[in-house]
C-alpha cells in the first residue's frame, strides 16, 4: 500500500465503497444511461453534494473506478519476478482477486461490458504478456508474429476470466490458472 493510500481518511474510503457499491447494484438493474447520481447517492444513502466531493460525474467516478481495477492488477503483476513474466502464480494471484471481488467484476467486464474497463484490462495484461512473448522471439520459438501472439494471449485471458464471471465462478482459481497456463503455455516461476 502507497503513502498515500495509508493517508486517506477511512471515513471517505468508506463513503467511496459505499458509492462504488451502490454503483454496480444499480447497474446490475438498470442500463448505464438510466444511472444517474441521484439513484447512487439515495442507493448509497448519502446525499447528492457528498457524491459530488468525491466525483465530477458518474464519467468521472466510472474513470477513477477503472484506474482502481488496474491499479489492484498492476500491483499483483508487479510481484513478478525480475523480469516480469506472467507465471502460473502471478496468474492465480489475479484470478483470487478477480474471485474475491467478483460482483465488482461480474457487472463490469462479464454482463455490462464497459469499454473502459475492458479496454485497460486487455491493455494490462497485453502489456505484460509481451515481455514474455519478448522472451520467446529472442529464444526463437515464437513462430507467429509478435503482435498477433500479444493479441491472443491477452484476448484468451480476458476471454476466459468473462465467461469464468459469466458461469459463477465454476473452478477455483489456482484450477484455472492450470488450466490457462497449459493451454498458453505459461511456465512454472522458476525456483530460486
Amino acid at each position: 500500500m502507497s503513502t498515500k493510500s495509508q493517508r486517506i481518511d477511512p471515513r471517505v474510503l468508506r463513503t467511496r465503497q459505499l458509492i462504488r457499491d451502490a454503483f454496480i447494484e444499480l447497474l446490475q438493474e438498470l442500463e448505464l444511461e438510466k444511472i444517474t447520481v441521484n439513484r447512487i447517492a439515495e442507493r448509497a444513502t448519502i446525499n447528492r453534494v457528498t457524491f459530488y466531493l468525491h466525483y465530477r460525474d458518474i464519467s468521472d467516478m466510472i474513470e477513477q473506478l477503472a484506474d482502481e481495477m488496474i491499479n489492484e492488477i498492476h500491483a499483483i503483476l508487479k510481484e513478478a519476478p525480475d523480469p516480469p513474466e506472467f507465471n502460473i502464480e502471478v496468474l492465480i494471484k489475479m484470478l483470487e482477486h478477480i474471485e474475491e471481488n467478483s460482483k465488482f467484476y461480474k457487472v463490469l467486464l462479464a454482463s455490462k461490458r464497459i469499454p473502459v474497463f475492458t479496454e485497460r484490462l486487455m491493455k494490462l495484461i497485453a502489456d505484460f504478456m509481451s515481455s514474455r512473448i519478448n522472451k520467446l522471439e529472442e529464444s526463437s520459438t515464437l513462430k507467429v508474429q509478435k503482435d498477433i501472439a500479444i493479441w491472443y494471449g491477452s484476448s484468451a485471458i480476458i476471454g476466459t476470466i468473462v465467461f469464468w464471471l459469466r458461469n459463477d465462478l465454476p473452478y477455483k482459481p489456482i484450477y484455472l490458472a492450470a488450466q490457462l497456463s497449459e493451454l498458453l503455455h505459461i511456465p512454472e516461476p522458476e525456483s530460486r
